[in-house]
């Protein structure tokens, strides 16, 4: 396995085997893919201190993920590596083409050892746990008998194919719920023209981010001053990033117009056979007619999509909102792995110990 500097990875020989590995990967994720993975670096990382570890065979990129060295463990100083994440990124599975998912998981894991520095273990973020990668880093660990455990299980909402879009509706609405949304709707008509406007491609996009952010902004998120637009490297990485994904035709946008006017907007990133709802926003002066749980209703014709199997809602456990439209889960974690030497792992066991009880858990 190799070690990069992240900014090495924009070389264009680099980029385009990176971008050849996200569109096969055994496990999408957006977030990993160079189109928004190097703006949020640039953003967030101006020292350029993430690297990128690289699984290649001949002259094929077989795997990488991004690691750094973080001296502190949620708020305590306890030095570790750990996929490189943020706030902005819902997903840390690495990229890892169809075949070498042992394989990858082995090179991380021989790196880890011999570059361990000072950190005591290492912290994978944001893995799916009912996956090939989950599955095949469980076989690695028990096979070299390596202490691992799960400590944060999460669930969020998902949505999956199998039925019409008109189907699943009926089956996860009440029908007095069904009525009052159509109502809503009907309400919402009698205020001016309503329009769903869903679109892909690069045409318009720098209008659609603008309304949005300003549309986020004048909401909840911008009175806590966590709307985008009030950070100048959210601001960026978002306006990048969706630039960088209509370009590489991973972008869908829908909005909920009245009078041609944005009242919700949602992006959406295309990685089949998933797909991520990345960012939502809509109007609170129009929080009567619901606007956001209407475009979402109107999301559920990603179902009509031949090349979609699911779509990740990216939202935290029980949404309010979310999770009583999308009936179907998706399991993440936090696994905390052993590296190094034999006192290291002792040391590491016994942290696991006092974070996890008497019984800590394994990740099977």
């Amino acid at each position: 396995m190799r070690a990069l500097d992240w900014p090495c990875c924009a070389a264009p020989s680099l980029l385009h085997s990176w971008n050849t590995l996200a569109l096969h990967a055994v496990e999408p994720n957006p977030f990993h893919e160079s189109w928004y993975m190097l703006p949020a670096l640039r953003a967030l990382d101006p020292g350029e201190t993430v690297q990128f570890l690289l699984l290649e065979t001949g002259d094929v990129l077989a795997g990488m993920i991004p690691i750094a060295r973080k001296p502190r463990y949620y708020g305590r100083r306890i030095p570790h590596l750990g996929g490189w994440t943020h706030p902005n990124c819902f997903l840390g599975a690495p990229l890892v083409a169809p075949g070498f998912e042992r394989a990858f998981w082995r090179a991380l894991l021989e790196w880890s050892d011999a570059n361990a520095g000072n950190a005591l273990f290492l912290h994978l973020s944001g893995l799916p746990l009912d996956g090939p990668l989950h599955a095949a880093l469980a076989e690695v660990l028990a096979e070299a008998d390596r202490p691992a455990g799960l400590v944060h299980r999460e669930e969020r909402a998902m949505l999956a194919a199998g039925q019409t879009p008109e189907d699943y509706f009926t089956a996860a609405l009440s029908g007095k719920k069904r009525k009052e949304l159509r109502r809503q709707l009907t309400r919402l008509g009698e205020q001016g023209e309503v329009d769903f406007c869903r679109e892909s491609g690069s045409e318009g996009l720098d209008d659609w981010i603008e309304h949005f952010l300003a549309l986020e902004a004048s909401g909840w998120k911008g009175k806590a001053g966590s709307a985008l637009a009030q950070r100048e490297t959210t601001g960026a990485l978002f306006r990048q990033s969706l630039e960088g994904g209509a370009a590489q035709g991973r972008l869908e946008r829908l909005s909920l117009t009245l009078d041609g006017r944005p009242i919700a907007m949602l992006a959406n990133f295309i990685a089949p056979p998933g797909a991520f709802s990345y960012k939502t926003a809509y109007d609170e002066s129009f929080a009567r007619f619901s606007p956001g749980v209407l475009l979402q209703c109107e999301n559920l014709l990603m179902l009509d999509r031949a090349d979609i199997a699911w779509t990740d809602s990216c939202a935290a456990q029980d949404h309010p909102m979310i999770d009583h439209l999308w009936r179907e889960r998706r399991a993440l974690g936090r696994i905390s792995i052993a590296i190094g030497g034999k006192l290291r792992r002792i040391a590491f066991a016994r942290l696991l110990k006092l974070e996890l009880g008497r019984n800590p858990t394994g990740i099977a």
